[in-house]
């Protein structure tokens, strides 16, 4: 078989060598050497599937990886630098043992030796070499760089085997279970991982557990070999084996234990539904000790005039008090890490680029001294999310966030209320996520971009929207399942918003495929279920200004009706005590406006709802009756759910106004 089918890099038939040199950083005197630590991940991936390993088991990789070095790897005539934690020196190969992956070396002329010890000296160099045979792993060489071209092959099989013993194998692969495929089952998933990392792709408290995970896993795999090798010597049954035998399972049950969750990060598809709690470590601070408030203050330069205007704005005595504490900072993430409970960061304007996330577990207030297109902070690095928030109550206004090549949401809210407030947000992915117990208040804001949801609306979360533009998006707003027994229903308000030119749905409602003996018309609704809608004219050109009708929905009826008031103003009113307080002056607002030619989705997506509801409670009393239960209070079986949707205009959205996923 031709060598040169081996790899893309090292034809026999062009001169010259086809790949880059590493210029050494320390003694100028060492030569440099071959630059293969930046291969491509498709490079790795063909030479591990199709030349090394192929279909081999976990048993064979050595026995497979030798045969290859066979191949292409020269027996001799070529110089490495040979790398150790705590010197380098160069050495000449006389000799290949390719069974073992090793090379039999001597040490080159004149001596070349690196070390943080001096007391690394030409003859303990030597005592060394002879304590080990001569023989020196292959992944401890780096091979000095040709420019012919004939020891490329060489180089690149020297790192094959380094990267794949240094980053995909692991030491208890060969007592895994050999039925499947080792390359599809370990090497390719633990590749792309790899490469994920590098390209930042993956979460860095991610990368954090994984890293963790597979240090404590070896560190208890070794312990378990120690103890293994202590029973298997001994031939007695005394109680002091039985006790090294108890251990040795405990270790094994851990070890197990620890290879699932490695795997479960491994596993592209699973990573994030089982692998990683991304705010399972985020801890509130509290308050200071001392009790002090601080102001943070954010420019990249603080002039006079800057100044000036912060303390007449912001800073007075008079609305801070005379006791007020200020920091200055040149980076906003540096400023929000540094916030106690009940601190105030001001951020002046600006572009900012931070590399990580906004972690907030605290009740702080993030403000733009601005138009928010004037205060533009950037993320930089793929695979955190821009914004994570826990905090009891979080405010963020008139701030620009952006976002370049990300694989992660730009805010999430985790649980806590937060607030945001004239901002743009310019996203890559998913936007905004608002997670089970969590609740977002969104005012005045613009959101755009998203290749997935504008806006994520978990189960029992509260989502407030009130006059925002979603536009741009892949949808506009997504609503999560709710029809789960364990899920509690979601409390939406969606007041005013402008939701256009999104490539599917306005707004999407996800829900599973009902059986048969559970499905109802879209019409039914169920008890405790309040709707605001809009009663909209007959004719378009009437004058007569809309009324905010809420409807009570009977669970037995065919159509919703009334519920009769004295009149319509006593009508609105005797609701208007439902709404969320943050609704009250902004529904005086809208109650004397027109209908306009897009607020048709409003009804739609309110019925939906109402319906979708109304099958949860179908379900859940149907579970009771098959439990014996035939008489349970209507509070149990039934959640009361808030929707107000208002004066919302849907235009240009690829799909229409609102749509279902059902799955």
């Amino acid at each position: 078989e031709d060598d040169d089918s081996c790899s893309d890099y090292g034809s026999r038939d062009k001169p010259g060598t086809a790949l880059g040199r590493t210029v050494p950083d320390g003694n100028v005197l060492f030569p440099d050497t071959f630059d293969t630590d930046h291969l491509l991940f498709y490079e790795r991936f063909k030479v591990y599937q199709d030349y090394i390993l192929a279909d081999c088991k976990a048993s064979e990789v050595k026995e497979f990886t030798a045969e290859y070095l066979e191949k292409v790897l020269e027996p001799s005539g070529w110089k490495a630098v040979w790398r150790t934690n705590v010197f380098e020196v160069l050495v000449e190969v006389v000799d290949v043992e390719y069974s073992a992956l090793k090379a039999i070396v001597q040490l080159s002329e004149p001596f070349l030796c690196e070390s943080q010890d001096s007391t690394f000296t030409l003859e303990c160099i030597q005592e060394l070499l002879e304590l080990k045979e001569r023989r020196i792993p292959l992944q401890e060489l780096w091979v000095v760089y040709d420019e012919s071209g004939e020891f490329d092959q060489t180089a690149l099989a020297v790192e094959h085997v380094r990267f794949f013993y240094q980053y995909i194998w692991r030491t208890w692969d060969e007592e895994e279970e050999d039925e499947f495929d080792y390359f599809v089952r370990c090497v390719e998933p633990r590749l792309r991982l790899h490469y994920d990392i590098l390209e930042q792709r993956v979460p860095s408290g991610l990368v954090a557990d994984y890293q963790n995970l597979l240090s404590r896993c070896e560190e208890l795999y070794r312990k378990f070999l120690n103890v293994r090798s202590t029973i298997s010597s001994s031939d007695s049954d005394s109680e002091a084996e039985n006790v090294s035998m108890v251990e040795g399972l405990k270790l094994y049950e851990k070890i197990e234990h620890f290879k699932q969750k490695l795997k479960l990060i491994e596993n592209p598809l699973l990573r994030y539904v089982f692998g990683y709690q991304k705010c399972s470590g985020l801890q509130a601070k509290g308050l200071r000790p001392t009790g002090t408030k601080i102001t943070h203050v954010v420019s990249s330069a603080v002039t006079a005039s800057l100044l000036q205007a912060l303390l007449r704005d912001k800073l007075c005595p008079e609305s801070c008090g005379e006791d007020l504490e200020i920091q200055f900072h040149n980076d906003p993430l540096a400023a929000v890490n540094a916030c106690y409970e009940g601190d105030t960061v001001i951020i002046c304007p600006g572009r900012y680029v931070i590399d990580g996330m906004f972690c907030i577990a605290d009740s702080v207030e993030l403000e733009g001294y601005g138009l928010p297109d004037d205060i533009v902070i950037e993320k930089r690095g793929k695979g955190d999310n821009f914004v994570d928030c826990t905090g009891a109550n979080i405010r963020i206004s008139s701030l620009k966030l952006v976002q370049h090549d990300a694989v992660e949401g730009i805010l999430n809210v985790h649980q806590g209320k937060t607030t945001l407030e004239n901002c743009v947000l310019q996203c890559e992915t998913t936007g905004i996520t608002i997670r089970t117990s969590a609740e977002l208040v969104m005012k005045n804001s613009d959101l755009y971009g998203a290749k997935g949801a504008g806006v994520e609306i978990y189960p029992g979360s509260t989502c407030t929207l009130l006059d925002n533009g979603i536009h741009h998006c892949k949808e506009g707003i997504l609503i999560k399942n709710f029809l789960d027994e364990h899920y509690d229903i979601p409390k939406i308000t969606m007041v005013n918003n402008m939701i256009h030119n999104n490539e599917g749905y306005g707004v999407v409602l996800v829900k599973p495929a009902m059986p048969s003996d559970v499905k109802d018309d879209s019409a039914e609704r169920t008890k405790g279920i309040f709707l605001f809608i809009e009663e909209i004219p007959k004719t378009r050109k009437s004058s007569i200004p809309r009324l905010l009708m809420p409807f009570f929905l009977f669970p037995d009826l065919g159509n919703p009706h009334p519920t009769q008031f004295s009149d319509g103003t006593a009508c609105v009113e005797g609701f208007r005590q439902q709404l969320p307080e943050c609704l009250t002056d902004e529904l005086e607002l809208y109650e004397q406006a027109e209908i306009s030619e897009q607020t048709e989705g409003n009804y739609e997506i309110a019925s939906e709802l109402g319906a979708t509801n109304a099958r949860k409670n179908r379900m859940h009393k149907k579970r009771l009756s098959e439990l014996g239960i035939t008489e349970a209070d209507d509070n149990l079986m039934s959640q009361e759910v808030f929707v107000s949707i208002v004066g919302n205009q849907f235009k240009w959205n690829g799909k229409g106004s609102f749509g279902t996923f059902v799955f």
